[in-house]
């Protein structure tokens, strides 16, 4: 089963994808610029193989729901996303409200 849902944040819209899968559930908040996304994010990947493609995004992990997703502390971010100010710590709310 899939759900996708706009999250209004501070009068911009950004996009809820959740995907039930056996066993896990892949949880996104997505923007026209990056993402945030449950702990299937593989982050290295993003940085190390495809760096040229200078990717926004951040991973928590732990998380269950979109609303955890947006509540928890990121894990860990790319370069990329450290450059427009989004730091492991931040809750993906915060981070979502940099990528609009």
């Amino acid at each position: 089963m899939m759900k996708v849902e706009p999250i209004e944040l501070d009068g911009n819209t950004a996009i809820a994808i959740e995907v039930k899968l056996p066993k896990t559930t892949l949880l996104v908040v997505t923007t026209d610029k990056g993402y945030i996304m449950c702990g299937a994010l593989d982050v290295a990947l993003l940085n190390e193989r495809l760096s040229d493609r200078q990717i926004i995004a951040a991973r928590a992990t732990g998380v269950k729901t979109i609303d955890e997703l947006l509540d928890a502390p990121l894990e860990s971010v790319t370069h990329t996303a450290e450059e427009i100010g989004i730091f492991a710590g931040m809750t993906g709310r915060d981070a979502i409200r940099k990528m609009m």
